[in-house]
Formats: C-alpha cells, structure tokens, sequence
C-alpha cells in the first residue's frame, strides 16, 4: 500500500511546488521583466510622482469642469473590489429607473443632442475607464463653460486622447476619461 500512496505523494508535492509557486514565479518575473508599466498595474502619476488612477480602471469624476465616466455598477461608486456588472436585464425596473434618470440629466444639460447609449449604461466590469467619442462630445460644452475654455479647446483634447480601434479594425473608437481629465488639468 505505501507502494501506492508515495508516489502519489511525491506527485503531488513536486506539482504543487511546480505548478503552485515555480510557475506563477516565473510569469510574474517575466511580466516585470518584459512589460512592467503593465505588470504594476498602468498606473498614471502626476509631475510630484504621485498615482492619480490607472489607465485601466474607471474612476468617477463628478465636478463640471471634467469629463465624466460611464456610470459604474461597480459597487458605490468605482469600487474595484466589487467589480462586477449589475446582472440587470433590459426589463428591469431598476435599471429602467436609473437609465432615465441618467439620460434625463443629460438632456437638461446638453437639450436637444442624442444620448449615447454608454452615458447611462454601466459597462460588463462596472469599471471600464473609456467612453464613446459621441459621449466625449456630448460634454465639450460643460466642461468648456466650466473651465473658461472654448468648445474647440476641449474638443481639440478630446480628439488628441481618443484611441482608433485596435489594428483598425478590432473593437471601436474610445476616450480614455482619466488622459483627457490630466490633458485638460495641463492646459
């Protein structure tokens, strides 16, 4: 019987060592070694080397002089560690409530312009730090009034921080909302 369990022993033992802590060292060092802006989570400092956000996380931004991020079902708020969609149908009353009461305020605030459909939905993670163009653009005049700036200078910025689609041709057009809240805070 001992004949039998050993090896299984053994087997399970060098697995564990090698699969549990050898691999996953290993990744992690080539990780650090090959992409370590990636690896250490995109984080974005300011001038005194302070983090202010990731460029792969959300974060809410709510004063009119900045650009405002999808709303998040992420917990309150942008909170990473309740990542997670709202699980809510389009039939939902809920988000039936929350949808109109978003797309409501947007139209008080820009009347007369289409709302797209980013602007008052959560993405899948509830954390995602990109919005549309058109949602980009939906805001211009806000964040110009509130800033002293004129819609082409926001634009301008809107434009020079959005990203084309991945090759050309994989996924779409998107604005990361934290680069162009730092471009703005530079101007």
């Amino acid at each position: 019987m001992l004949n039998h369990i050993r090896p299984a022993i053994v087997s399970m033992a060098l697995f564990t060592g090698l699969l549990g802590l050898g691999y996953p060292l290993a990744v992690t060092g080539v990780a650090q070694a090959a992409f370590p802006y990636q690896a250490n989570g995109s984080l974005l400092k300011d001038a005194k080397g302070q983090v202010v956000g990731s460029a792969l996380l959300g974060q809410s931004f709510a004063q009119a002089k900045y650009l405002h991020s999808r709303p998040s079902a992420a917990g309150d708020g942008y909170d990473a560690s309740a990542s997670s969609g709202s699980n809510m149908g389009p039939l939902n009353e809920d988000l039936a409530a929350r949808v109109k009461e978003g797309a409501d305020a947007l139209r008080a605030e820009a009347p007369g312009q289409v709302i797209p459909a980013d602007a008052v939905t959560a993405s899948a993670s509830g954390l995602d730090p990109h919005i549309s163009p058109a949602n980009a653009r939906l805001q211009t005049a806000r964040i110009a009034r509130a800033r002293g700036l004129s819609d082409a200078q926001v634009q301008t910025v809107i434009d020079d921080e959005t990203e084309s689609a991945l090759l050309g041709f994989i996924g779409q057009p998107r604005v990361n909302v934290l680069a162009v809240n730092r471009a703005l805070d530079r101007l």
